[in-house]
């Protein structure tokens, strides 16, 4: 159950670019620079076909997380970096038929209230592809025991990303993702 005054809806993120990041830059400590850097990624991607974003907004309109994804190209630079480590471990399958989460961060100060689990649902829920593709940082944390819980199981560990000074590691779930604690997978539909 979200937080009381918080609701989830369609994010105009080449808009909201800024205050996006700045939720990100909290939720995920980056510095200015990396914060410019990922202003023109994040803008570039919501040119891409398929790309859509959900955002948690409080009472008042302000940002508190958000998710964007989009159909999986095998051509995008994040498909290039990991395909080796899938294919090493025969799941480059994977990089086909998928919806990829590019981003999901929640504000700390929301965190641990099903924020981040409503927004990848909520997204995912609407994705044509049978299936979902993510990558994260590679250490037991609270973001990878919410995809666990969702479904998400491990398709490659230890992906060196240039420039990123930690190995993540790259997750996939079939969809619909899976629902609370008892194996729901949400309702049915035709594949």
């Amino acid at each position: 159950m979200l937080p009381s005054g918080v609701r989830i809806g369609p994010l105009d993120l080449a808009d909201r670019v800024d205050e996006a990041l700045r939720v990100q830059a909290v939720a995920f400590g980056l510095s200015e620079e990396e914060v410019g850097i990922r202003r023109y990624i994040v803008q570039r991607h919501m040119t891409c076909r398929g790309a859509r974003a959900l955002g948690a907004f409080a009472e008042d309109g302000a940002l508190t997380g958000f998710v964007y994804g989009m159909p999986n190209d095998r051509t995008h630079w994040w498909s290039t970096v990991v395909e080796p480590y899938l294919r090493a471990g025969g799941h480059d399958d994977w990089l086909d038929g998928s919806f990829v989460i590019t981003e999901l961060h929640v504000h700390p100060g929301f965190q641990g209230h099903g924020i981040g689990r409503t927004l990848i649902t909520a997204l995912t829920d609407d994705a044509a592809e049978p299936r979902s593709i993510l990558s994260a940082v590679d250490t037991e944390s609270p973001a990878r025991g919410l995809y666990r819980a969702l479904g998400y199981t491990d398709l490659a560990r230890q992906v060196h990303f240039p420039s990123a000074a930690l190995p993540y590691a790259v997750m996939g779930a079939a969809l619909p993702l899976a629902r609370g604690g008892n194996g729901y997978r949400g309702p049915s539909r035709p594949r």
